[in-house]
């Protein structure tokens, strides 16, 4: 069963997060001849290596160095803000957004959201992958395929 963000948790980073926001500082601020990372992505990997050894899944935002949150939310602000694909089937009564995934309070509330919040939305619906979003290419590829 899909629950919406529980706003009574606290705001936590998945190691997939740390991952991209790692990639993506990479790719802005490539190694040095030293072969040194830049102090984003070193920030961010010192968190991951924690995440890691702790085998855990995520870390929770205030136990994060402020280096790496302010990184990790650089990062953030490059990705796509919402899921939306303009087929909000929630205004139609269904629970569950069958274009985006999301709940009808998670589409409701979106705009109060914190980029933690939003982010924790995201990893479920993309896990899920039941969503238009997620399966409108396959179905156009089946469809152009048959004929």
């Amino acid at each position: 069963m899909l629950t919406s963000y529980d706003a009574g948790r606290m705001p936590a980073i998945h190691i997939t997060d740390l991952e991209s926001a790692i990639n993506f500082w990479r790719s802005r601020s490539p190694s040095s001849a030293s072969m040194a990372l830049a102090p984003e992505a070193a920030a961010l990997a010192e968190v991951y290596a924690l995440v890691v050894f702790r085998r855990q899944e995520e870390i929770d935002v205030e136990a994060m160095p402020v280096a790496a949150r302010e990184a990790w939310l650089v990062w953030y602000a490059a990705t796509a803000d919402t899921p939306c694909i303009a087929i909000c089937s929630t205004s139609q009564g269904d629970p569950i957004c069958k274009g985006c995934g999301r709940t009808e309070q998670e589409v409701q509330e979106w705009l109060g959201f914190s980029p933690y919040e939003k982010r924790v939305v995201w990893r479920r619906i993309t896990k899920a992958g039941t969503a238009l979003r997620f399966n409108r290419y396959a179905e156009r590829v089946r469809t152009t395929s048959d004929v």
